[in-house]
């Protein structure tokens, strides 16, 4: 037989997975091929009765493309699912959109090119939710290309009649239960958005620039001797106060000191007479006068209680401004003297009803001055800044001006600077019915992954304040309250707002818009106070988190093929001031208990030197590129390759050694596919207490692998479970096994008990990691299924569970042991390979000489299969001649006999064979079978 025909003897790999996997092709035939089997209806109905799983979805903002942020959250949510429903756990996965609120409201006036005063709100909202709507179905088939499995026929969306109803009876719920009110409160407003903004709303711009100035408040000689203090000078006295607000100065009512500190009256030569606490007049004069040393002299001491009730004169307007006590007034910086403006600050609000002040606003919904401001009427207020400075130095009340650089909360939307306003709101009271101390429990109760999210998110319902739910815009799900229009008495009665709820279940909320007051009420309610029926329709929307945060009533609560409380909620780590809390607040109000059992949060995205992502940086990667590029396995595996609990690193750079690695675990579905052509495992299979033993060493690293990635997705650590597999391939794999399997799967006959032995093994790696990697790999396992032979979906399959029977530790330890061994021989061989001794290491004999009660009779036992672990082509052991101290010996020399031209090892029966003289021995037999 000529050498070349002796190729067509041996068990070569042989497979149609292509190599070069072409994802951004491959991936959406699968997806067609997905849709039109109806696989996520097959997946439901296999797994129809078996205990659920339920990961609510947090809807994004239905508006514009989906981000690199958009896919991680959902690729995440995604493995998940399909773990758990690989667990055999019944998973539906419902996804959701927010259709409301100011993203949209805000992109369709940029679009339209318009303010909301040029557009009635019927009209608006129609386009509005037609705006809203496009991006649902461009977000869906954008989620659907990420190889996100779900019901996205039937998505839950913030604008479908059934949700708002659902809203809508929620707040029926918490209005019964007492936690509803109006009130005259400071708020967070935006002035270009002209709405109040709850705390979840808000940004931070950390390096925004203010002023910063001490003003004086003046006091008056007869109003000191009331309090007995009489001071042997007659310059002017006056408290000094430092602001880097200046517009509030308009609406002061007070200036508060701490009860129980001390405070000095300093003379300067400069300003007078100056009340400040005691450890910072130091500091104050320093900023005074940098330049020379004031001149001062501390005529007395008082208590700041000692204080309470003086008047003192507002700086530039013809009024008095209260001293007052307040708890919260610091020595740490300031002057421990606090501007206090009820209608500008909650600690302001909250001292101004202790002490019965006023709360004045004289600043409209655009943020300009009203003419309660007197000359400053129509002045935007965070431009009136250098005239109120102005004012103040004409007054001769101004001590000091300059600048500070600080964080100053933003609009989440249109980023503007926001500002502090008192304004008729709806809220919801966290400290009614003890429902903060209620959601404190409840959040003990969770599970929380990480677990600093506990902390966080505890830390922030102990000082967050009562819930402002009103918003002062068209897009939304209306608050139902009406006032009557004789007595302006809100009538907030559970049961006209669940009359409204029924109305919006068949209309929806945009009836309130466009019917008559009349129309809604249909005569049947009348105000509880004046008993007259002429009511008037609430012009505000509930808070679109109110609505997020109410999603677990209509989706969880309402279906039959979902629970309430959810298992999981899977956000990003913002989420701990937004829907994570607002659905906690909501479920707390109305059952008690939260709304999920396990919240695990994710970081946010940064390139690739850990910088925010920004169009103006230019360094925004979309997913849409990267799949383009790569395909949706590359992006799901970033994903699972990175420590998600902190914030995730992208860039270029990173994504190719993505794909690197992706290329490697390819190629060993490749090489496993390749020797598994024409296995059939239920005729070939050994009895796994059959198989050879460096097989059943990988067996029982695989059971190990299992384990490992199993505890690891249960963890919610899944860049652990990547790694995990991702070592096996390359390094037990790659670098090992499959390296010394080839010579006995290429040259050995397939039905002797090697080649069944070898490609049972191989059979269950393959099933087993096709499986693990399903969750990740969803378009590349549902390939390798196929070529495997599979008729069904990889995705319907189950979760290999590990076998206590084929883990064996003893083994795996007593081939640890061998490696190490086979490391010093590699290393022997490389030496030799660098001096250009031997080509390839078949052309090599080993001698090794090790100590007679160590190592030598431990490699006794693998004697006959040492040569194919080093693969080279003959081993010697021997016992004697290890000089002092040494326990190995490694000799490389030139191996005896001839080449042969089957296997290619170096045998001196080559030649002795007269019917294949080019082969040797054992290739000779093995012919013999063919």
């Amino acid at each position: 037989m000529a050498q070349a025909d002796y190729k067509k003897t041996l068990n070569l790999p042989v497979t149609d997975f292509p190599m070069k996997a072409e994802l951004p092709n491959r991936e959406p035939l699968f997806i067609e091929k997905w849709g039109q089997e109806d696989l996520y209806g097959k997946i439901r109905k296999a797994r129809q009765g078996k205990k659920k799983f339920v990961l609510h979805d947090g809807p994004p903002y239905a508006n514009g493309d989906i981000h690199i942020g958009h896919a991680l959250n959902k690729i995440l949510k995604d493995v998940i699912v399909k773990y758990k429903t690989m667990r055999g756990l019944d998973s539906p996965y419902i996804p959701g959109w927010d259709c409301h609120g100011l993203p949209v409201e805000h992109q369709l006036f940029k679009e339209l090119k318009i303010t909301k005063y040029e557009m009635d709100a019927v009209s608006f909202r129609k386009k509005a939710a037609e705006y809203a709507l496009k991006f649902v179905d461009k977000q869906r088939s954008q989620f659907i290309r990420l190889g996100v499995l779900g019901d996205w026929q039937n998505p839950y969306l913030t604008l479908s009649h059934d949700f708002e109803a659902a809203v809508i009876d929620a707040f029926a719920k918490l209005t019964e239960k007492g936690y509803i009110f109006q009130s005259l409160k400071p708020v967070h407003w935006c002035t270009a958005c002209e709405t109040a903004l709850a705390d979840a709303e808000l940004e931070y711009d950390e390096n925004h620039i203010s002023p910063s100035i001490y003003a004086a408040f003046p006091v008056d000689r007869e109003e000191l001797s009331k309090k007995g203090i009489q001071l042997k000078t007659e310059e002017k006295v006056s408290f000094a106060v430092w602001t880097t607000t200046p517009w509030t100065l308009v609406a002061n009512a007070a200036v508060a000191l701490n009860p129980d500190f001390d405070y000095v009256f300093v003379t300067t030569r400069a300003f007078g007479t100056l009340i400040v606490v005691e450890p910072l007049w130091g500091p104050l004069l320093k900023t005074l006068a940098p330049e020379t040393p004031e001149e001062h002299e501390i005529l007395i001491r008082k208590r700041g209680h000692e204080l309470e009730g003086l008047k003192a004169r507002h700086p530039f307007i013809d009024r008095l401004s209260e001293v007052v006590l307040a708890d919260y007034v610091s020595r740490t910086d300031g002057t421990g003297c606090v501007h206090t403006a009820p209608g500008h600050g909650m600690d302001d609000y909250k001292t101004g009803l202790k002490r019965n002040l006023p709360v004045l606003m004289p600043v409209d919904p655009k943020g300009r001055f009203t003419q309660e401001a007197g000359e400053l009427k129509g002045e935007f207020v965070l431009k009136a800044n250098d005239k109120i400075i102005d004012l103040l130095s004409r007054r001769g009340n101004l001590l000091y001006a300059g600048k500070i650089k600080h964080s100053y909360p933003t609009c989440w939307r249109c980023k503007s600077p926001v500002i502090t306003r008192a304004t008729k709101q709806w809220f919801m009271g966290v400290d009614r019915q003890d429902l903060r101390k209620r959601a404190l429990e409840a959040i003990k109760k969770v599970r929380w992954v990480p677990e600093a999210g506990q902390n966080r998110i505890s830390g922030m319902m102990e000082s967050r304040p009562d819930w402002c739910l009103s918003r002062q815009r068209y897009w939304g799900i209306p608050v139902p309250v009406f006032t009557c229009a004789s007595c302006d008495e809100a009538l907030l009665d559970p049961a006209l707002i669940r009359f409204i709820r029924d109305k919006f279940k068949k209309e929806g909320s945009d009836a309130w818009f466009s019917k008559s007051t009349l129309e809604l009420t249909e005569g049947k309610f009348s105000c509880p106070k004046c008993g007259r029926k002429d009511l008037k329709k609430g012009e505000d929307i509930l808070d679109v988190w109110f609505e997020s945060g109410a999603s677990h009533c209509r989706v969880l609560l309402e279906q039959d093929k979902l629970q309430f409380p959810a298992d999981l909620y899977l956000e990003g780590s913002d989420q701990h001031r937004g829907w994570f809390q607002s659905s906690l607040l909501v479920s707390c109000g109305i059952s008690g208990v939260a709304p999920y059992k396990e919240v695990l949060t994710h970081g946010f995205i940064v390139d690739g030197e850990g910088k925010k992502m920004s169009k103006s940086a230019g360094n925004v990667i979309s997913p849409q590129e990267v799949m383009k590029q790569y395909g949706a396995d590359i992006l799901r595996l970033w994903v699972l390759s990175s420590d998600t609990s902190d914030d995730i690193r992208i860039s270029q750079d990173g994504l190719a050694r993505i794909a690197e690695g992706y290329r490697k675990i390819r190629n060993t579905f490749k090489y496993l596919l390749g020797n598994l052509h024409g296995f059939d495992p239920d005729k070939e299979a050994l009895p796994l207490n059959e198989i050879l033993e460096v097989d059943a060493w990988a067996l029982s690293k695989l059971e190990a692998l299992k384990e490992e990635v199993t505890g690891a997705f249960e963890a919610y650590e899944l860049h652990r479970a990547y790694h995990a597999v991702y070592n096996f391939c390359v390094k037990e794999l790659s670098s090992f096994y499959l390296d010394v399997l080839k010579d006995r799967l290429y040259t050995d006959l397939r039905s002797s008990v090697s080649g069944r032995s070898s490609r049972t093994v191989l059979y269950e790696i393959l099933a087993a990691l096709g499986r693990m990697l399903a969750p990740v790999l969803s378009f590349t396992c549902e390939e390798v299924w196929q070529s495997l032979g599979f008729k069904e979906s990889v995705h319907l399959e189950e979760w290999p569970k590990a076998s206590s029977r084929n883990r064996n530790a003893a083994l795996e330890e007593k081939w640890q042991r061998l490696f190490g061994i086979r490391e010093k021989v590699l290393k022997a061989l490389e030496e030799r390979r660098e001096k250009k001794e031997i080509g390839n290491s078949l052309e090599a004999e080993v001698e090794l000489t090790l100590s007679k009660s160590g190592e030598f009779d431990f490699l006794k036992d693998f004697k006959a299969e040492l040569a194919g672990l080093f693969l080279v082509s003959h081993v010697e052991l021997r016992s004697d001649g290890l000089g002092s101290g040494e326990t190995l010996s490694v000799a490389v020399r030139k191996a005896r006999g001839q080449k042969c031209a089957r296997c290619w090892n170096f045998c001196e029966t080559v030649g002795k064979n007269r019917e294949h003289p080019a082969l040797c021995d054992r290739c000779s037999k093995v012919l013999k079978g063919v």
